[in-house]
């Protein structure tokens, strides 16, 4: 995990299609003291780090981002009143690409909306 303590993952579950995760956000990391003092707001690249993160953990490999084709950030996300995330990632591979399209909500509200590709770190 890149940010230890900013996040714990409350569940986890793999299909053929991807990943279905739920997280919380913990509201008193010291992230959010930054960004924004009385005012936290979960950072966009914090959001793509935890999607790579949770596909690494799907695949078991590291991974880094190689091309963010299409990145939507549609809501505001703050820890203190939306700590709770599902994040569904759509993968496939396609030439030792990882393909990823993924959607994070948080009640019944769309944060972000992803596409994007990795690569293997190895």
């Amino acid at each position: 995990m890149l940010i230890e303590g900013l996040y714990t993952t409350e569940s986890f579950n793999t299909n053929e299609e991807g990943i279905s995760a739920q997280i919380k956000l913990n509201p008193k990391h010291e992230i959010f003291k930054g960004h924004f003092p009385g005012k936290p707001i979960m950072p966009g690249v914090c959001m793509i780090q935890i999607i790579k993160e949770l596909t690494e953990k799907s695949l078991g490999k590291d991974l880094f981002l190689s091309v963010a084709s299409n990145v939507k950030f549609m809501a505001i996300i703050n820890p203190e009143t939306d700590p709770v995330l599902l994040i569904d990632i759509n993968l496939s591979e396609i030439d030792g690409l990882f393909k990823v399209k993924s959607t994070t909500i948080f009640g019944e509200t769309v944060a972000l909306k992803l596409s994007a590709t990795f690569k293997s770190a190895a």
